[in-house]
């Protein structure tokens, strides 16, 4: 059957927008130099990524905390003594710490939402801001809180002087909370952890787009008849004219013009069910979190975010997006988004350009469909961060590692593929790493937790991905939880739930400056980082099990050098105790040299080779080629 939305047709229709889709007013004209020659020979897979917010990195400019909004707290949003409230971090702080970021070895700063937010909102006494980046209004502007047009480019320049690369975090399932429905207005017991007008979700079955007040009642919009592919035609949309499907939808007064692009601000180019039960098709068309739900369907908002976010390429030359959210949009969508993107990116000369998607799930069967089917280069690895938290956390068997590595061939592409996946321990949602260690280990000392989570950044740099390090692990951070509980602050903290936490490997709490460049784990990562730099068998090389044990959490992966096709050994080893093993090795490996830890120098006999993996540690070593012999 004929595909309803093709690159091409998406380009025509991004071609058809008229100017005002970009801006009520046209943004600022910034021109940042390209990519240094520096990104050519890069691969997704050389980079070591940092994931930061913003609010939350370095406040180098305090003249913006408020983003220029008068008022109190719950008008601007700042408040630097509570967690869900802008604390100050900005443009200029990052900019500020850039020396920093490259001490430590990072290649690619990915970062939170960075767009105009609605800074302030939910229900009356439980109000938060949008100090996160996914409440937005504005889809064409940097949130005033964080700087201007001028210093976001300013930041892109300077990363790419320095040859980092520059990710944004882009969000297309919804926009902030603006859009109400009549019909719970006063409701006296909203559905927990929503939006302020609590309405649940009314199904496409008993609410059909095509009537109001169910199947049997009024018909209100002729012509759209369902939401099969088949039929998201830009000619049926067309008389998808009155929003009043399931909800009565309206503005709040003053907040008729507050998003941008000014079509955003039209009740009929969203869902309006209500809110998300995150189950089947409340999933997809469901408020997410009170969130108005774009219709993505729709051909004309579909364009329509293509094109704000070619907008951002095109005047920034970012190096890439990691999307928010994208197993809540119909899995069919993306499959000539993704494309139409990617192939603004190469008209712009940006070659290296990047896309990977955010799937909250742990199943990599999950998540590879969203690269064989919807056309994503790669996804979030929340795999990855499963199987280490199963295997450093829980000391379960290395076959756990095993079998999770195992279904790398499921992914488009194939093995080849997963080394582009990028990989995390912990991240601004799920909480950090070190709290799922104390969480499982509650009397865990320092020392033990130093090595753990030095262990599992370990496993993240030198198997198979890309190491994505969560800002503020390398400082010790420790989370009290997920969400706002693991957003602390690396600059001083006024955050008394922030503050009264023990760091790892430091007398230092976050009401301190946290930028120590002598930190134990800064020293660890930086070393990592120029290890896994050094040798292209720990960025690309291929990938292999040559020891999981069924019982003890030990396992140890071969690297193989794509170049010169010399192996790398590597173990891991979380238990208590000290691993002694023979290994099997390539054909020619038989002289090794120490990379990490003590290597033995020869093997044993022909293909056998002896390891000693210290507990709580791992080690590398390398096969010697020929002419070293």
């Amino acid at each position: 059957m004929r595909k309803m939305f093709s690159v091409l047709a998406i380009s025509a229709a991004m071609s058809a927008l008229p100017a005002s889709t970009i801006g009520q007013t046209a943004p600022a004209e910034v021109e940042p130099e390209l990519a240094t020659p520096i990104f050519a020979d890069r691969l997704p897979e050389d980079e070591i990524i940092y994931f930061l917010l913003p609010d939350r990195f370095e406040n180098g400019d305090p003249s913006n905390d408020t983003g220029g909004i008068e008022g109190g707290r719950l008008d601007h949003g700042f408040d630097p003594t509570a967690k869900g409230f802008f604390q100050g971090g900005d443009f200029a702080g990052i900019m500020a710490r850039l020396d920093y970021l490259q001490e430590m070895g990072i290649t690619a700063i990915w970062m939170a939402p960075i767009f105009k937010n609605k800074p302030v909102q939910g229900p009356p006494g439980d109000e938060s801001a949008g100090y996160h980046g996914y409440w937005i209004t504005d889809f064409t502007r940097p949130d005033p809180h964080f700087g201007t047009e001028e210093e976001f480019a300013a930041l892109v320049r300077e990363a790419h002087r320095r040859g980092i690369k520059v990710y944004m975090d882009i969000i297309t399932n919804h926009t902030a909370d603006v859009i109400q429905y009549a019909e719970c207005d006063g409701l006296e017991e909203p559905v927990p952890d929503v939006s302020s007008n609590g309405c649940p979700y009314r199904s496409v079955a008993d609410y059909p787009w095509t009537t109001i007040g169910g199947p049997d009642g009024e018909t209100m919009n002729d012509g759209f008849l369902g939401d099969d592919p088949s039929v998201l035609t830009e000619e049926n949309f067309a008389n998808l004219t009155d929003p009043r499907w399931a909800y009565t939808p309206y503005v709040p007064e003053g907040e008729e013009e507050v998003k941008v692009p000014a079509w955003l601000n039209d009740p009929k180019y969203y869902a309006n069910r209500g809110n998300s039960a995150w189950v089947g098709e409340s999933a997809i068309y469901g408020d997410f979190a009170g969130l108005d739900d774009v219709m993505l369907e729709n051909p004309r908002v579909r364009a329509g975010m293509v094109e704000i976010y070619a907008d951002w390429i095109r005047r920034y030359k970012v190096d890439g997006f990691r999307v928010d959210t994208v197993k809540h949009v119909r899995w069919d969508l993306w499959q000539d988004m993704a494309p139409a993107i990617m192939a603004v990116a190469q008209e712009e000369g940006i070659p290296h350009f990047h896309m990977f998607a955010e799937v909250y799930d742990f199943d990599p069967g999950y998540l590879a469909r969203f690269t064989v089917e919807d056309n994503f280069p790669t996804v979030l690895d929340f795999g990855f961060q499963g199987a280490v938290r199963e295997f450093v956390v829980d000391q379960e068997p290395g076959e756990v590692m095993s079998q999770f590595f195992i279904r790398d061939g499921l992914y488009k592409g194939g093995r080849d593929a997963a080394r582009q996946l990028p990989t995390f321990l912990g991240n601004h949602d799920m909480g950090r790493f070190s709290q799922f260690l104390f969480e499982a280990n509650p009397d865990m000392g320092d020392e033990e937790a130093f090595a753990r989570v030095r262990l599992a950044h370990a496993i993240m740099f030198f198997s198979r991905g890309v190491p994505t390090i969560y800002y503020g692990d390398e400082q010790g951070f420790v989370s009290d939880g997920g969400d706002q509980l693991a957003r602390e602050s690396m600059f001083p903290s006024q955050t008394e739930v922030y503050n009264d936490n023990d760091l790892i490997g430091t007398d230092a709490t976050t009401a301190e400056d946290n930028f120590d460049t002598s930190h134990p784990l800064f020293l660890a990562f930086r070393e990592m980082a120029a290890i896994r730099q050094a040798h292209p068998a720990l960025r690309r090389g291929s990938q292999v099990t040559r020891f999981a044990d069924a019982e003890d959490p030990v396992i140890v992966i071969a690297r193989t050098d794509p170049d010169t096709g010399a192996e790398y050994l590597i173990g891991f080893n979380a238990g208590p105790e000290d691993a002694r093993l023979n290994v099997t090795t390539a054909p020619g490996s038989r002289r090794f040299e120490a990379i990490a830890g003590r290597c033995a120098l020869e093997v044993k006999a022909l293909n056998s080779y002896p390891m000693t993996i210290p507990a709580t540690d791992y080690v590398i070593c390398r096969a010697r080629a020929d002419e070293e012999r």
